[in-house]
């Protein structure tokens, strides 16, 4: 059995993360005070929502432990306002071919789907729900935003899930892969030593995913790599 650990946005989903976005900055603006946060200059591909939310907040004159006493009223605005924004259906931003290529692996048997993304879990969820992928990835499962903000640190988190699952341990390295769409998704897979597929279909082209065990241009290309 394989355990694979999906990353969300430009991966499972492609240009659904404009209510995310605006919903992490209501709630830095309520929480912190920060007048503006969109005018904050932040590279956020494969970051995590907390990791983004420091950066912003950091560069806008917040301090360290002000931030950090912030952080539960932040996961808890930031996951509300989503539930607000999020589109009532989000099916059309799917990545092409995405919805069979999870249909098959789910029926080999072989593998253990789970999400590994840094977007807040109960953002994740909803996001896939309204995109009609939820029933692919069991509650329980991956590693998320809201789990560590270091996105390096999930792919061990979402092995112990799913070694306790499997009777205890952490799911073994040798069988565990990321796939992901960002040079930190590849990044935080070699933090853990674990496999990594990389997907071309968000922002950066194959050139600069080169670090990774395998790259595809599309959906439908990760049956032959998986």
């Amino acid at each position: 059995m394989r355990l694979v650990l999906f990353d969300i946005d430009g991966t499972l989903l492609l240009r659904a993360s404009a209510e995310h976005r605006l919903a992490l900055f209501e709630a830095i603006e309520q929480v912190w005070g920060v007048e503006d946060p969109a005018a904050v200059p932040v590279d956020a591909a494969g970051r995590t929502d907390v990791d983004i939310a420091r950066e912003i907040c950091l560069s806008s004159g917040v301090d360290a432990r002000s931030f950090d006493d912030g952080l539960v009223a932040f996961r808890s605005l930031a996951a509300a306002a989503f539930a607000r924004r999020c589109p009532g259906d989000l099916s059309a931003a799917v990545s092409p071919g995405m919805r069979e290529v999870l249909t098959q692996l789910a029926r080999r048997g072989r593998h253990v789907l789970a999400l590994l993304t840094g977007n807040l879990e109960p953002v994740a969820r909803l996001k896939l729900e309204r995109a009609g992928l939820g029933t692919f990835f069991a509650h329980g499962l991956g590693a998320f935003g809201s789990d560590h903000e270091d996105r390096a640190a999930l792919p061990a988190i979402a092995r112990g899930r799913a070694g306790r699952l499997m009777g205890g341990g952490r799911w073994p390295r040798a069988a565990t892969v990321v796939v992901g769409d960002t040079p930190r998704d590849i990044a935080c897979a070699r933090a853990d030593g674990v496999g990594v597929v990389a997907i071309a279909t968000g922002s950066f082209g194959p050139e600069r995913l080169d670090g990774a065990d395998a790259v595809v241009r599309s959906a439908p290309e990760l049956l032959h790599v998986l």
